[in-house]
């Protein structure tokens, strides 16, 4: 079997692999770091592999696999973890020139944990723009994450290692983290598809200075992928402070209509400026759904942009990020990082009140809209990737990346289930992502609808990175 075909399977086909034994995990980890070696260059998606660690757990994983006892569900299957995720034996930079290369790195995460004592082979840690401040991936430490489907091109952020990686089968199961949008945008810029679960869905510890925005969740090319990592990761943790979800089981149910489903689709939530083609796009997407049997309804969410009450928790929790760094490690920090710590270090307790205020009145907000659809879907995006190295579209007038992500960040203040699918590529051949937002706790609905339209109208996935002239 040629390189190229291991290298297009999904965590599924290779685990029914192992299982008959056609496979092993050492030739899939030692394919997956073979094309790391190759690809990675171009796109930064890995800023650490675990070559030696990674062989040795797949050489292990094989051994149980031959004696038909895997440890568990993701025995073999080659993953990746974010550079903001504690890991034991590889370090945890955070994409920060404050950090230090000495480690010591002897200590998993939750996350990091449930998927080592579930077999998986951990490849090594993914990109994150310093402390996962922002919407693209480039940070002081190692530099500029690129798309695969255009290296010229950003990759969105902040999990946009995850996203470059997932992209190009780089490891097939990746980790991300959403505070403001970080799973979503790379996802739709990428072509891939992730999920930001309901908050404490996924245990998360330590605690991210972003605090109740903050989601840890799988970013793949595969709904079902995902579901195998979140089958595993959704458990308790003690140490996780903010659980807020009760445990169950995430599920995929048989057959693939939406018949029933009572779907809003929103194409600008009354405010957002979408590109044209990206608008055609999704507007598409939505009518498929409709021939799956979903009852669509076209509607006005009828909230505001909340974005000022976004900035004032998200600048509030890079102020915390910041104060616990000494004045020379802070003049180290990613000049837009500084600037908004300084303007998080000027909000008051009434205005941080206010803000919680008016957070809570959305979260109410969604829940009556819930009332009377399952689902609310929009673009992910109003835009498709644009240059790498920038914050912003360059000429866009626009100053942050919360400009430009305006679909993203309203479901990490009401902390529901939101995801990325892909559904198609604009006229300029760049992905295009559909957002599917839920009920909180209500991830399995979310999961329906995504599952429904992959089985469908599978997305396409460049097998190496272009150039955009490729």
């Amino acid at each position: 079997m040629s390189t190229t075909d291991i290298g297009q399977m999904s965590a599924v086909e290779l685990l029914n692999r192992f299982r008959d034994k056609s496979l092993s995990p050492v030739e899939v980890t030692e394919d997956a770091l073979l094309r790391i070696e190759r690809y990675n260059p171009a796109v930064n998606a890995y800023c650490h592999v675990a070559h030696e660690g990674a062989l040795q757990a797949a050489k292990a994983s094989e051994q149980r696999w031959l004696k038909g006892q895997p440890c568990g569900a993701l025995d073999g299957v080659p993953a990746s973890i974010k550079d903001l995720t504690l890991t034991r034996g590889m370090p945890t930079r955070k994409g920060s020139r404050t950090t230090s290369a000495l480690g010591p790195w002897e200590v998993d995460a939750p996350f990091t944990g449930f998927m080592r004592q579930a077999g998986a082979v951990l490849l090594g840690k993914t990109t994150t723009p310093e402390f996962g401040w922002k919407g693209v991936t480039d940070n002081p430490l190692y530099g500029i994450t690129r798309n695969p489907w255009d290296t010229r091109l950003t990759a969105g952020g902040s999990s946009g290692g995850a996203a470059a990686a997932a992209s190009l089968n780089l490891g097939v199961l990746h980790q991300g983290s959403d505070a403001g949008g970080s799973i979503r945008i790379p996802c739709a810029f990428t072509g891939t598809f992730g999920i930001k679960p309901t908050f404490g869905y996924v245990p998360q510890w330590p605690a991210s200075s972003m605090t109740i925005l903050s989601h840890l969740g799988p970013m793949t090319r595969t709904v079902e992928d995902a579901v195998l990592m979140l089958q595993t990761v959704a458990q308790p943790d003690p140490r996780d402070g903010l659980i807020g979800a009760p445990r169950s089981t995430p599920w995929l149910p048989e057959g693939d209509s939406l018949k029933g489903m009572r779907i809003a689709y929103s194409p600008d939530f009354g405010h957002v400026k979408v590109d044209p083609q990206v608008a055609s796009v999704v507007a598409r997407a939505v009518a498929r759904l409709v021939e799956l049997g979903a009852q669509v309804e076209q509607i006005d969410p009828g909230f505001s942009d909340p974005l000022d009450t976004f900035n004032t928790l998200w600048f509030a929790g890079a102020a915390r990020l910041a104060g616990q760094l000494d004045s020379a490690q802070r003049d180290l920090l990613d000049p837009g990082l500084q600037r908004i710590a300084a303007l998080g270090e000027r909000i008051t307790l009434s205005e941080y009140s206010a803000a919680l205020e008016a957070r809570a009145a959305l979260v109410a907000q969604m829940a009556a809209l819930h009332q009377r659809y399952d689902v609310l879907v929009s673009p992910m995006l109003p835009i498709t990737a644009f240059a790498a190295g920038h914050n912003v579209p360059p000429d866009s007038g626009l100053t942050e990346w919360m400009h430009w992500t305006p679909f993203s960040y309203p479901f990490n203040l009401t902390q529901q289930p939101a995801a990325s699918v892909p559904c198609g590529l604009a006229q300029n051949g760049l992905p295009v992502g559909l957002q599917v937002v839920g009920a909180r706790f209500a991830d399995d609905q979310v999961l329906r609808v995504c599952r429904a339209y992959e089985k469908h109208f599978a997305a396409t996935h460049p097998k190496t990175p272009m150039t955009g002239q490729d």
